[in-house]
């Protein structure tokens, strides 16, 4: 596993000084690129720099976004940390050891693990930004943990994965499989699929499905050429 491609992602921090000790346990298992959703200027820095130490050259190099889809977009997969489950969040939640597994596979491009607020963690909506779900299993009496001992404890087990061998080859970025999501999409559309379906759901399963599959550019062309011309013969019968 190359871990320069490792991505840590923080949705809506709210105390600099967990930043820095984010950055800290960070540097603990050799990850270095952090990025951040929400606003540079309400971050004190040197409160960041108290708990970070020696590697507040991580929070330096950090970079800011609006929302979990444009920090991910270069991704190929963006796994949500939650301890939740519901009708409305991802049935399916891999173990820290099971994730770094699957993601070892998928680092020829960058993997992103994506953790949100100190007090309310990933908002269901924020979830649903993400491709896959993972989480850490804690006592039922006192469930919740510090963010930083969450991202030390993902980001440890993706070291251990270090010297793991490569698959070779890039998937997909998110933001390309959002094209592919789209054309599947639309071609239903174009044949009323969606008249008893909703696409969102539909959307939401492909995309999920085509990052965890770390689908090639080529994989990708020829999926959309059978829906495109699926679509066209429906179109040519009617």
């Amino acid at each position: 596993m190359n871990l320069n491609n490792i991505v840590i992602v923080l949705s809506r921090p709210e105390e600099s000084r967990n930043i820095g000790a984010v950055c800290r346990a960070m540097a603990n298992s050799g990850i270095s690129c952090l990025r951040i959703v929400g606003k540079k200027e309400d971050i004190d820095e040197e409160r960041v720099r108290i708990l970070a130490i020696h590697a507040a050259n991580i929070y330096e190099n950090a970079t800011f976004y609006s929302s979990i889809t444009e920090a991910t977009a270069d991704c190929v997969c963006a796994a949500g940390t939650t301890r939740r489950r519901g009708k409305k969040r991802m049935n399916k939640l891999l173990l820290p050891e099971e994730f770094a597994s699957l993601a070892d596979s998928l680092t020829s491009g960058k993997v992103a693990v994506v953790f949100g607020n100190e007090r309310t963690g990933l908002e269901d909506d924020e979830l649903l930004e993400c491709t896959m779900g993972v989480t850490i299993p804690s006592c039922d009496t006192f469930p919740s943990l510090n963010l930083s001992h969450a991202v030390q404890l993902v980001c440890y087990h993706l070291f251990r994965q270090k010297n793991s061998s490569q698959t070779g080859y890039t998937p997909l970025s998110l933001e390309r499989i959002d094209r592919t999501v789209k054309n599947i999409a639309d071609n239903l559309q174009k044949i009323g699929f969606f008249v008893r379906t909703g696409r969102p759901q539909m959307e939401m399963f492909w995309r999920n499905m085509l990052s965890r599959a770390a689908t090639t550019e080529g994989e990708a062309q020829y999926i959309e050429k059978i829906f495109t011309k699926a679509a066209a013969l429906v179109e040519k019968q009617q």
